[in-house]
């Protein structure tokens, strides 16, 4: 079934396991993944064929749906780390690709809605890059 990753919560209270392998990764600039994410865009992954095993804390995940909308984030209870979710009836696996522990092989394929991304999302790749934090 491909490959196998795992990741975790902030607190590390929300522990799983995705079996199987990713077809996309979007980075997502609309308004509703920039509020959720908090920042210039979500970055999610996404499998028709993976499987997601919870190992611990299940029952601290909530879920978010925008009203009237397909928009819906899953979030850890205690520290509000975005979290996987199936949508379309079992039919896929959205997995944020921040909370995984183990290393995404694949390249994002594509920025989407950039139509309405943030106005101090352009020219990021000339903004200075630090190892660290700042001194």
């Amino acid at each position: 079934m491909g490959t196998t990753h795992s990741g975790t919560c902030l607190c590390g209270a929300v522990r799983f396991q995705i079996s199987g392998s990713f077809e996309r990764f979007y980075l997502c600039h609309c308004a509703r993944c920039r509020k959720g994410s908090g920042s210039a865009h979500a970055a999610n992954l996404f499998s028709s064929a993976a499987e997601i095993t919870w190992l611990s804390g299940k029952d601290g995940i909530e879920s978010f749906r925008v009203p009237d909308a397909r928009h819906r984030r899953s979030f850890c209870r205690t520290c509000g780390s975005a979290l996987p979710r199936v949508e379309a009836g079992g039919a896929m696996v959205i997995v944020p690709a921040g909370c995984l522990d183990t290393p995404v092989s694949m390249q994002p394929t594509a920025h989407i809605c950039m139509s309405s991304r943030a106005d101090w999302d352009d020219g990021l790749s000339e903004v200075p890059r630090l190892e660290g934090l700042p001194g």
